[in-house]
């Protein structure tokens, strides 16, 4: 019996170290694959290019902005459009002499074959007026091997036996990136006269009563604001308790009910408790009653229906735990190979993270900032970002003041619009006649006046109303 175990545990080490080796083979046979087959370039193309800049040193100024020295093939093209772009930014004449000196001051020179290659750029070139096809040539070649190093990289990981689910988000982040660097850079200068051209008459003067955006489930909100834009970072801001995550969903129902899709992404609530908490608000039941058990029979109709209701409404919930800005985007872009997303909740600011590391906490917060309001842009959608605030406001028992964003990064800088929710009973329990007054305060907007509007906060309902109305909506 002893030597059965012992050899069986022979074996499953020499397996366990042939699993190793065989590992190690495989990423050198891919390392020689990669090598073994040119990656790929087109060496003509970069020749053209820099020979088009040497000959007419100002058409760089259209190259500068759709290619980087990184895109080039070969290093001492590379190095030569380094040097084009150092004296373009200095403001200084681009041609063959001074090239040649940049590369000299540098040390570069003699690396990149002396003045002599520099010469066969541009010798015997026809004068080019449109060289798009040759920078297209280039950057689409370079993100060909961007994703192949990337891949390569991922790979590497993978069998290295990494975590699989930070693999995972990493691959994204890297894939977002390269594809956010390929993306087409061109000039977006309009008049006056093209942008009325463009949106119509109705950009200038919406029809009475039409607001802008999407609306609000809060009318006066609504008025105020003119409803939220594509493009626009709304940021709801409040103490812990206060309702942010209420008012994210009232919202996103509003808006999808209207058959807009929405994306609603919590990283603190599950789906279920998400999905109960809305239907208790529609249905008008009390939601810990309901989830005590003690729902009376009319209760429990009225909440199947609806929960009925809510069946071709596109609302999508997604409640996974770890998210980063590249994670989101990349299912958020998912999401819109299915249908179109018009409005994009997150709950909330302070449960995101980066992939990468950050000097700190708050440049971390800054840079998540920075990145949803990019994706605002690139999405066409608006994107409401619930965030808490810092302990002051609850200390000195106050509204909150856009002050006390401070501390969590840039918000109050990127965002259009900020909104703080307000309830004066959490700072005064023993007080019932503050009991369900709430507000929503108005302290940024970028096209619009600021202000107070008072709610009034349904406990059983788990919803906001305007003061005086008696509808969820």
């Amino acid at each position: 019996m002893i030597e059965r175990v012992t050899a069986f545990g022979d074996s499953d080490i020499i397996t366990s170290h042939d699993r190793r080796l065989r590992r190690r083979e495989e990423i050198a046979m891919n390392d020689s694959r990669v090598m073994e087959r040119e990656l790929p370039c087109d060496t003509d193309a970069e020749r053209t290019v820099l020979g088009a800049i040497i000959g007419n040193g100002e058409m760089y100024a259209d190259v500068g902005v759709a290619l980087s020295p990184e895109d080039f093939s070969l290093e001492k093209h590379r190095r030569i459009f380094a040097r084009m772009r150092d004296l373009h930014e200095h403001g200084e004449k681009i041609d063959r002499l001074t090239v040649a000196n940049e590369l000299r001051r540098q040390d570069q020179l003699e690396a990149v074959d002396g003045l002599s290659y520099l010469v066969s750029l541009d010798e015997g070139m026809p004068s080019l007026r449109n060289i798009d096809s040759w920078i297209r040539i280039i950057k689409n070649k370079s993100i060909l091997r961007q994703t192949i190093f990337a891949c390569q990289r991922i790979q590497d990981r993978a069998l290295a036996g990494d975590n699989s689910q930070e693999l995972l988000t990493e691959a994204n982040a890297v894939l977002e990136s390269i594809r956010d660097k390929g993306a087409s850079k061109h000039e977006t200068w309009s008049t006056p006269y093209d942008v009325v051209q463009e949106h119509g008459a109705s950009f200038l003067a919406p029809a009475r009563g039409i607001p802008a955006g999407l609306t609000t489930p809060w009318p006066k909100l609504t008025e105020m604001t003119s409803g939220w834009n594509s493009g626009d970072l709304i940021i709801v801001a409040g103490r812990t308790g206060m309702g942010k995550s209420v008012i994210g969903m009232q919202q996103a129902y509003t808006t999808a009910r209207a058959g807009l899709g929405v994306a609603y992404i919590s990283l603190e609530m599950s789906k279920e408790s998400l999905t109960r908490r809305l239907i208790a608000g529609l249905s008008r039941v009390d939601s810990h009653k309901a989830r005590s058990g003690f729902a009376a029979p009319d209760e429990r109709r009225r909440m199947l229906e609806a929960a009925n209701d809510l069946e071709k409404v596109p609302l999508f919930i997604e409640d996974s735990r770890a998210h980063t800005p590249a994670a989101v985007s990349a299912g958020l872009r998912r999401l819109r190979s299915r249908t179109s997303i018009k409005l994009l909740v997150i709950d909330h600011l302070q449960l995101m993270k980066l992939t990468g590391r950050s000097e700190s906490r708050h440049q971390e917060l800054s840079e998540i900032c920075h990145s949803f309001k990019r994706l605002a842009g690139e999405i066409g959608c608006a994107v409401m970002l619930l965030s808490q605030l810092n302990r002051s406001c609850e200390q000195e028992k106050r509204r909150p003041m856009l002050s006390d964003l401070k501390e969590t990064g840039s918000i109050e800088e990127d965002a259009d619009v900020v909104v703080f929710v307000h309830r004066p009973e959490m700072y005064k329990r023993d007080d019932p006649s503050l009991r369900g007054q709430a507000e929503l305060i108005v302290a940024k907007q970028r096209d619009g006046p600021m202000g107070k509007i008072p709610l009034v906060f349904r406990h059983g309902f788990q919803v906001f109303e305007e003061a005086g109305g008696d509808e969820l909506e």
